[in-house]
């Protein structure tokens, strides 16, 4: 389908989310890519990969970039040659982009139950204010969301979610909170946002140095 949904949250941020219904080939065929994009994408074993994949490359031209425009650093964090940030994800039947002219991160998830079962591999400070009058698992999703958000911000790698990644207290409802990068050398806050798209929660962290 076409593009599913724009945000902007601030005059530098950009958001474009896709909802993935086509097939491969119906994705492939009308996106020019590199040629290290196209051996990526056939080496991919998964058709739910390779077309989260293609689905990011029509995001990008719907952003007014081509494939050639991207490419990614010896992290495997994505950059943009005209120099803005970008952060990329994808997730079974959605896909989103930001790019922005500040350090920007996104991240989407499906709302599963399975998070209850690893919760306890990113879950630390954010245990004294998670509410039970609130939707739990959503809670959970947004917790991961943002601390996988800050984790693509961060540029050096190494962070755990559970020990170098704070998310402060929210409710569902709030649709927004801050977060912090705790490492020696990096203090910066961050604005969270958050919001449900179907049965997937999206999250994404914003640098608040710019954020009118």
């Amino acid at each position: 389908m076409p593009l599913f949904k724009t945000i902007k949250p601030n005059l530098h941020t950009n958001i474009f989310v896709w909802k993935i219904t086509e097939s491969f080939d119906a994705l492939n065929l009308p996106i020019e890519l590199t040629n290290r994009s196209k051996e990526r994408v056939l080496s991919m074993k998964s058709e739910l990969h390779q077309r989260g994949f293609l689905s990011v490359r029509h995001l990008l031209k719907e952003a007014g970039y081509c494939d050639a425009d991207l490419y990614y650093n010896g992290n495997g964090k994505p950059h943009l040659k005209d120099g803005k940030h970008i952060s990329i994800t994808h997730s079974f039947t959605f896909s989103a982009i930001i790019i922005s002219d500040v350090e920007v991160g996104i991240d989407i998830e499906k709302n599963r139950d399975k998070i209850k079962i690893i919760q306890h591999k990113f879950v630390n400070f954010e245990r004294g204010f998670i509410h039970k009058d609130d939707d739990y698992i959503q809670q959970l999703t947004v917790i991961w969301g943002a601390k996988e958000s800050l984790y693509k911000i961060y540029p050096f790698g190494g962070l755990t979610f559970k020990n170098d990644i704070d998310i402060n207290s929210f409710q569902i409802a709030d649709k927004k909170t801050t977060g912090t990068i705790k490492v020696e050398g990096w203090d910066k806050n961050y604005d969270i946002r958050f919001e449900q798209l179907e049965d997937f929660t999206l999250v994404y962290a914003l640098d608040t140095s710019k954020n009118e």
